[in-house]
């Protein structure tokens, strides 16, 4: 699998090479005092309404009636993996990698995660508050990673809330990213706008029909389209260019996945974006899927072919965004391997090869 490449606004295909001589780069959004906004941490879980599912349970560990959520998790933190990742597209990755922190459960659970070791099968440690931000004050310290990102973390938004405003008051200035299924409430993204300054939203449905099939929500494709529009309203598109080579601070990169033998749900998807936000969107065109779990048969039991990779990196060419980031496939079909550098094992200390 191929680097992201960055495809700029006149067409010519380049590679973002970047330098950071700063890895605490100040940024000028200035962030209002969060703890006002923001309840005690059971409140959230007692009647937990965090994603769109509004499931309503209470996840309160020794509370009456307490049940785990659709998330697969109680109101205790569970982290996976914490360390640097060199993953991700140029202007996050860097020299030094994103400092990401992979949470335990998800609220969308597609049934082709790629992740599905944290995602459905509930790999990762407990851990509290403290222990959290001391490995992360750790991962910055020793990694000089560019950016703390946090990786389906909505199912734990208090915690992280309460991560961020510790770590901003202890001085540290590095972006804060969410990494997103797309699949939020507005209400807590309306929280989030203090405690965030990039969000990477995926958009992956237009179809309700194929929502509710692969992540059993059928409403995924409006939920998702309100959900974007309100990261877009706090933070504008990505603040990166094809002539300035820096790491971004602020904004929003959407992303998509292209799903094997759905064709048309990626370009009904891209057209969408481009239909409510415009060229000047940043998106990232991602060919990475690699079949873990068994679908009975369907074609999302194989990678994506190259006919179908052409077929929707046509079509987001044809669309005209400015700022496009493309993962192109190999195009040797055998050397797609399980052991992809995208497909993490999270039973390893290492999950990144």
């Amino acid at each position: 699998m191929q680097d992201f490449l960055f495809l700029g606004p006149e067409n010519a295909i380049n590679t973002i090479f970047l330098n950071d001589n700063d890895m605490h780069l100040s940024h000028t959004t200035q962030h209002k005092d969060p703890d006002k906004s923001l309840k005690n941490n059971k409140q959230y879980y007692e009647d937990c309404r965090l994603c769109p599912r509004n499931c309503g349970i209470n996840r309160v560990v020794g509370r009456e009636n307490s049940e785990v959520g659709f998330c697969g998790e109680t109101d205790r933190l569970r982290v996976a993996y914490m360390g640097p990742h060199f993953g991700e597209e140029p202007p996050l990755t860097g020299d030094n990698g994103s400092g990401t922190v992979f949470f335990t459960g998800c609220s969308l659970r597609c049934s082709f995660c790629q992740n599905h070791q944290i995602s459905h099968r509930g790999v990762g440690v407990y851990m509290g508050l403290e222990e959290l931000f001391l490995r992360v004050e750790e991962m910055i310290r020793n990694n000089h990673v560019h950016n703390i990102n946090f990786v389906t973390p909505d199912h734990f938004f208090p915690h992280v809330f309460r991560l961020v405003s510790h770590l901003r008051k202890k001085g540290f200035d590095l972006p804060m990213v969410y990494n997103l299924s797309g699949y939020q409430s507005k209400e807590i993204l309306k929280i989030a706008d203090d405690y965030s300054d990039i969000y990477l939203p995926d958009f992956k449905y237009s179809d309700p029909s194929l929502a509710a099939r692969l992540s059993a929500c059928r409403d995924y494709p409006q939920v998702a389209l309100k959900a974007i529009s309100e990261m877009v309203r706090q933070k504008g598109f990505l603040d990166i260019s094809s002539t300035n080579s820096v790491l971004a601070k602020k904004g929003v990169l959407v992303r998509h996945l292209i799903l094997p033998g759905n064709v048309d749900n990626s370009i009904n998807a891209l057209t969408t974006l481009f239909t409510e936000f415009g060229s000047g969107l940043p998106v990232s065109l991602m060919s990475q899927y690699c079949p873990v779990l068994d679908h009975d048969g369907s074609d999302l039991n194989r990678f994506v072919s190259e006919d179908e990779f052409d077929l929707v990196y046509s079509h987001v060419r044809d669309l005209g965004f400015e700022c496009l980031f493309v993962q192109f496939p190999e195009r040797d079909q055998s050397s797609r391997t399980e052991s992809s550098l995208f497909l993490p094992d999270f039973t390893q200390g290492k999950p990144f090869k």
